[in-house]
């Protein structure tokens, strides 16, 4: 029986690679190693292109789960994530999802937010074989996870975060961390806060040594007091003003690990009476559209985020999972200066 689909109310006959083929004048086994982006294909550049412009005149759409059974493939790249409410992790499923699709997959997104918060339940859903490989950002991975990921022979990188095992795609958060303290330095502030993030995540680690390398180049040393922790989101932005309101000397400029955490840090200084940026100056690692909306609008180090995820993604597919992948996404890493800085009165 021919294959076929549903279109407008009536049955039309699906597009094959013979018909892609004939279209194209070339062998269907052409076709087919052009579809699957096969490196050893040696062609005419001519010939690529009347095929790839045959594809797109037929709308040839590839048959997933055939080609499943004959590769072994699921043809889908799992991305595991702390949490759907924190939008950084909305540009790097953009990214990641986009690298999938121009590899013919598809790109399944999970969070700790599901049982009990640990990659183990994300991993039991998935089942044997639904992923060609899986993207951990964020949080911790404890052994037995390992060892489920190894008993699956599963392919897997972490994704912004270093730990065991040696795979993992960053970024320059300690660069971001020095741009950001480098600008209240330059505005004139010498009391300068840090909001980081939660004590076991390694952003936040790098970006405390960020900030603490930015100050004795500028001829200060860290004090403890001024150097709160959080979670990263409001709440934990919100908590944290708070704590360092406390101090005998409060300070004038407060540098944030995280966008999300800065909106509370915005909202807790009104709550006190404190205007930004006349009193007290407030920038944030990572940019999103949110961020000039804000009131004030907010400086911001631009972090390639969706860089991060597409790379990642790349790397995921391509490098043998019994390899080390331990690199760093450079690209721009910009400040953004807003209505949320000034300098001290």
């Amino acid at each position: 029986m021919t294959p076929s689909t549903e279109r407008g109310g009536r049955r039309t006959r699906r597009v094959t690679l013979a018909d892609v083929a004939r279209k194209a004048r070339v062998d269907k086994a052409v076709v087919s190693r052009v579809v699957n982006n096969d490196p050893l294909l040696n062609i005419r550049p001519e010939t690529r292109a009347r095929v790839v412009a045959a594809l797109k005149e037929l709308d040839y759409r590839p048959n997933v789960a055939a080609r499943s059974l004959r590769t072994a493939r699921a043809g889908t790249v799992g991305l595991f994530i702390p949490d759907f409410a924190n939008p950084v992790y909305a540009e790097i499923i953009t990214g990641a999802e986009t690298a999938a699709a121009t590899r013919g997959c598809a790109l399944m997104v999970g969070s700790s937010t599901v049982g009990d918060g640990r990659a183990q339940t994300y991993l039991d859903l998935l089942g044997q074989g639904r992923v060609d490989g899986l993207l951990l950002a964020g949080g911790a991975i404890t052994d037995e996870e390992q060892a489920t990921l190894a008993d699956r022979a599963l392919p897997w990188l972490f994704v912004n975060r270093r730990g065991g095992g040696g795979r993992h795609v960053i970024l320059d958060d300690g660069l971001a961390a020095r741009m950001a303290v480098e600008h209240l330095l330059e505005l004139g502030h010498r009391r300068i806060a840090h909001v980081g993030g939660p004590t076991g995540a390694d952003t936040a680690h790098r970006r405390r040594e960020g900030y603490v390398e930015a100050l004795r180049a500028g001829g200060l040393e860290e004090d403890p007091r001024l150097i709160v922790g959080g979670t990263y989101g409001p709440g934990g932005g919100a908590q944290a003003v708070g704590r360092l309101l406390e101090a005998p000397e409060p300070p004038t400029a407060i540098f944030v690990a995280n966008v999300s955490s800065a909106i509370g840090v915005l909202s807790a200084l009104r709550a006190h009476g404190l205007s930004v940026p006349e009193e007290v100056s407030v920038v944030a690692v990572h940019d999103l559209p949110l961020a000039e909306h804000l009131i004030p609008p907010l400086t911001t180090v631009r972090m390639p985020l969706r860089a991060l995820g597409a790379r990642a993604t790349e790397l995921l597919l391509t490098v043998p999972p019994d390899r080390p992948v331990e690199e760093v996404v450079r690209d721009p890493i910009e400040l953004v200066v807003r209505q949320s800085t000034a300098p001290p009165r």
